[in-house]
């Protein structure tokens, strides 16, 4: 497929810096590509039949950043609760697009439930999840239902589910070759195909070129940066970044960051989700953080001030300033909501909460606003810098609501609209 699509509105001088161009693709009032910051999106655990707790997972997630969220439409149940919950998220005051994600059976529900198919903001298709023997009639019917309700897609190709016939046509022509390909690279060369092709089919059904995503899910880092190097190479549809079955914790959180931040480096992908399987009756909204973190530690966006802190050593064997900074940025967070109104540009502010004489005042003057605690057998008194100049210096039990008073004080000056 060419790299630019003859007849697509590709924008030209808008583009951000660094990062491959796209159409721009509107799912639900969010805009989606090259010209755009990229998006946080994340999905619901909860059984989509349940509209009330659906809803306020939505919520949660919403509320904790996430701009695009996905849930499983998977039977009748599942589809008659969507207007449902978009009902209850008008209730609550929450605006986020919803997406469907559909497998096996997306076109019978789409057709069946229309209430459903227009409350969505887009579709997720899977084309190795379509139906083997009726396969493109399906998908056609997905695409249709999309474009009678002006909705937008994302082919989502995953290796997990890949359109088994069209592997087992390319793995007997390379397994025919005088010197095969790995197997590992047919499985890419037949993910990428599989993505660029249903996208083809669904813009010769009449799908518009800017109402496309496409993504293509490994578990893999290495498998990741390939497959997405090489989509990036062959078409300019926006993409939709993420290892699929990320992992619990650690894992899920390192492999995760490393996959995106080599791509993204690179100036590919336009949406990002981290899939972390969340330890039980853990917090769903861990894997909107930390994909907020990603871009924010890359310089791509900025969603809240940040806390530097250093890790502490045998001159902190207090952890107090550990405490100090857990506080300082779970505060951080709480106030962004009423911030974020309040004061444009304070999600780029820079925190620091040092724990002794060695790199605290340093780091505290290169902040924004910092304190340096004392160590051990140090003088007990914590200075604090203030756009790189000594403000005060503090002492006693009461040094934390201190610190907080004089942070709000600096917030309310220097990112004021008047200011």
């Amino acid at each position: 497929m060419a790299l630019a699509h003859p007849t697509a509105q590709i924008e030209g001088e808008g583009h951000l810096p660094g990062r491959r161009q796209t159409p721009t693709v509107n799912v639900g009032g969010v805009m989606v590509g090259s010209r755009h910051p990229i998006v946080v999106q994340s999905m619901t655990n909860t059984d989509t039949a349940d509209p009330d707790a659906t809803a306020l997972q939505v919520a949660a997630l919403a509320h904790a950043g996430s701009e695009l969220v996905r849930v499983t439409v998977n039977n009748d149940g599942a589809a008659k609760a969507v207007p449902e919950i978009l009902r209850k998220l008008y209730d609550l005051g929450v605006g986020v697009p919803i997406i469907g994600d559909f497998h096996y059976n997306g076109h019978q529900l789409l057709v069946e439930y229309p209430e459903m198919a227009k409350a969505l903001a887009k579709y997720r298709i899977n084309p190795g999840n379509v139906g083997a023997k009726r396969h493109d009639e399906n998908f056609v019917t997905i695409v249709r239902v999309a474009i009678e309700n002006d909705k937008p897609v994302r082919i989502g190709v995953n290796w997990g589910s890949l359109d088994q016939a069209l592997l087992t046509t390319l793995m007997d022509t390379n397994a025919a070759l005088s010197t095969p390909a790995d197997s590992r690279d047919v499985m890419i060369e037949a993910m990428v195909q599989s993505a660029l092709r249903s996208a083809e089919l669904a813009e010769e059904t009449g799908l518009g070129h800017d109402r496309i995503i496409i993504s293509a899910k490994v578990s893999q880092v290495g498998d990741l940066v390939d497959v997405y190097n090489s989509l990036a190479g062959r078409c300019d549809y926006p993409l939709h970044l993420g290892l699929t079955e990320a992992g619990m914790g650690m894992k899920g959180i390192v492999a995760s960051t490393a996959g995106l931040a080599l791509l993204l480096g690179r100036g590919i992908g336009d949406t990002i989700r981290v899939s972390l399987t969340p330890a039980p009756r853990g917090d769903r909204t861990e894997e909107v953080l930390v994909a907020q973190q990603v871009l924010q530690s890359m310089g791509l966006r900025s969603f809240t001030p940040q806390v530097s802190a250093c890790p502490g050593c045998g001159r902190t064997t207090s952890t107090f300033f550990q405490e100090m900074a857990e506080q300082i940025q779970g505060y951080l967070r709480t106030q962004m909501p009423v911030w974020a109104a309040q004061y444009p540009g304070v999600e780029d502010m820079r925190v620091a909460v040092m724990g002794c004489v060695v790199n605290g005042p340093g780091e505290s003057k290169h902040a924004d606003i910092g304190i340096s605690l004392p160590g051990t057998f140090e003088e007990p008194v914590a200075p604090v810098f203030v756009d790189g100049a000594l403000r005060t210096t503090l002492r006693g039990d009461g040094l934390v609501k201190e610190f907080i008073a004089i942070l709000d004080d600096y917030v309310a000056q220097r990112y004021s609209r008047a200011s």
